[in-house]
């Protein structure tokens, strides 16, 4: 009896392990050291991390044979730069819980972003809303015009849509008090807007039904009058405000601020770079004040001289994303109009859009180049800096076939960067240049891409992007404003420190996510670093 249930046991446990191993993938079973040969024993043999056993639990990004061959192209030596090797391909083991994934980080940030309806103290410089609403975050502690748009990308996706529609429903309230959507809601900002993305948020959030679409209708309209105000006005300077009438007669658009002086919310660094600046005080003010308004604040773009902020000239660049956006707005408003049989409006405004863009097929797009540009008034003609903003005519539908081909030429060639798409190819300090990308940019691109069929680019736009996100999530745990896309790291620049948070970013990488869902995040590795440009 005993021999019998021997025998059983003996025969169970033969069964048990050939269905165990008919259920596991067989796996090579060399250790690190005999996997990555010199790579380990240098990193060991440099002591890059306390305990050595965190290098032989650390999970490859990609196959041993990319790493090794990396290795050998790169040979890097010393600590730190052992680090950032290892950093780059491997993921390091932590004590900690493993992270969320980017989709359920993203929808789990949505109600920390979220702010109530406010009603301000006296004395206060916000502005009142009547509805619920998202902020970028950081230092960000109220709502942004053209940064709402992308966020509510990702809103409507993560079953957030009343939440979206409250928002459109506060930027209409503020267009109702004061005619625009300012930059953002504090009063110090009244002076200005923001590039008009609230088109594009009609057509996203808005309700169908007839009451809806009149009140639609109707901001839309005001925006577009407080676009085109000071059109009557343009006089000999042949600008006014936001208006300026090219040499042919035309008219094009460019960023302004009604207010004068330095900005209340950075009057220390204003003061500063007009005590620089060979211009008088006043006008370096309305300058800098209108390449706030651009949302690129700044570049580049703005700079006679790119390596000093004081040379900003903002109101002599006809820009070409100011001006895709209001042809759309321009369309937009045409369509909705014949569609409440008001044929007379729908006229009015397709003629408008017509003549916008045959301006700018005139003097912002270079057929030798390319590209799409922007014009400098007191040079006449395109300013030398080639841009992300290249791409908001495909975004807005306006290009041509061959304009749209061969924007995407360029891009590729010029403009795609190892973590995503690059701002500007020049490196000056400011946020919005090389190295740093950011979320709308890359949504322009990729949308305005797959607009014209380059669904190849943008997916490979898209991809790198969203490597890039993922990989700084799990380094640091946080969604943040920009990144560095040259270096595969977090952005820097500008006037104040990165911040996190991050509303447009998580509604971008969120779209991302959805119109690319075979784009796995945590096994994306971004293409390696290339030399900087010249």
């Amino acid at each position: 009896m005993h021999k019998f249930f021997g025998m059983r046991r003996a025969l169970g446990f033969a069964w048990l392990v050939a269905a165990t191993a008919s259920s596991v993938p067989a796996i090579a079973t060399d250790s690190p050291q005999q996997i990555y040969g010199p790579l380990f024993e240098a990193v060991q043999g440099a002591g890059i991390f306390p305990d050595s056993k965190t290098f032989v639990d650390a999970v490859p990004r990609t196959s041993p044979e990319t790493i090794l061959q990396a290795w050998r192209t790169k040979q890097p030596q010393g600590k730190e730069a052992l680090r950032a090797f290892v950093a780059r391909y491997f993921e390091l083991p932590s004590d900690t819980p493993p992270l969320a994934s980017l989709r359920s980080h993203i929808k789990a940030l949505w109600p920390q972003l979220r702010r109530p309806a406010i009603a301000p103290k006296e004395g206060s410089s916000a502005l009142a809303l009547p509805e619920p609403y998202v902020v970028p975050g950081g230092r960000f502690r109220e709502i942004y015009y053209w940064d709402s748009y992308f966020t509510m990308l990702g809103l409507m996706l993560d079953g957030e849509e009343p939440l979206a529609r409250s928002m459109l429903a506060n930027f209409e309230s503020l267009i109702q008090r004061y005619g625009f959507i300012p930059n953002g809601t504090r009063s110090y900002y009244l002076g200005r807007s923001q590039p008009p993305f609230f088109s594009q948020m009609v057509d996203l959030a808005g309700g169908d039904d007839a009451d809806a679409g009149a009140r639609h209708l109707a901001a839309l309209r005001a925006e577009h009058e407080f676009w085109m105000a000071g059109a009557g006005a343009l006089g000999k300077e042949g600008a006014s405000a936001r208006v300026v009438r090219m040499p042919d007669g035309s008219l094009l658009n460019r960023y302004w601020d009604n207010g004068t002086g330095p900005r209340d919310e950075s009057w220390a660094e204003d003061v500063a770079t007009a005590r620089k600046a060979s211009l008088p005080a006043e006008t370096v003010y309305r300058h800098l004040r209108a390449g706030a308004e651009s949302g690129w604040d700044y570049s580049s773009r703005w700079l006679a001289d790119p390596a000093d902020l004081s040379s900003v000239r903002t109101t002599d660049i006809v820009p070409v994303d100011l001006n895709s956006l209001l042809w759309a707005l321009e369309r937009n408003i045409a369509r909705r109009c014949a569609a409440a049989s008001d044929a007379a409006c729908a006229v009015t405004y397709e003629r408008l859009a017509a003549s916008r863009a045959s301006a700018m097929r005139r003097y912002l797009w270079s057929k030798a180049d390319g590209r799409f540009g922007d014009w400098d008034r007191r040079a006449r003609r395109l300013t030398p800096v080639l841009s992300a903003a290249t791409l908001y005519p495909l975004f807005v539908g306006l290009a041509t076939e061959a304009e749209a081909a061969a924007v995407a030429r360029t891009t590729e060639r010029e403009l795609v960067a190892p973590g995503g798409l690059r701002t500007t190819l020049l490196s000056t300090g400011q946020q919005w240049d090389s190295p740093n990308g950011w979320a709308p940019l890359q949504w322009i691109a990729v949308k305005g891409l797959e607009r014209y069929g380059e669904q190849r680019l943008a997916r490979s736009i898209a991809s790198r992007w969203v490597a890039t996100v993922d990989r700084a999530y799990r380094e640091t745990g946080k969604m943040l404003e920009k990144y560095d896309v040259e270096e595969l790291k977090p952005g820097g620049g500008g006037e104040y420190p990165l911040q996190d948070g991050f509303g447009w970013t998580n509604g971008v990488t969120r779209a991302l996510l959805e119109a690319y869902p075979d784009i796995d995040p945590a096994s994306a590795v971004p293409v390696e670093p290339q030399p900087p440009r010249d």
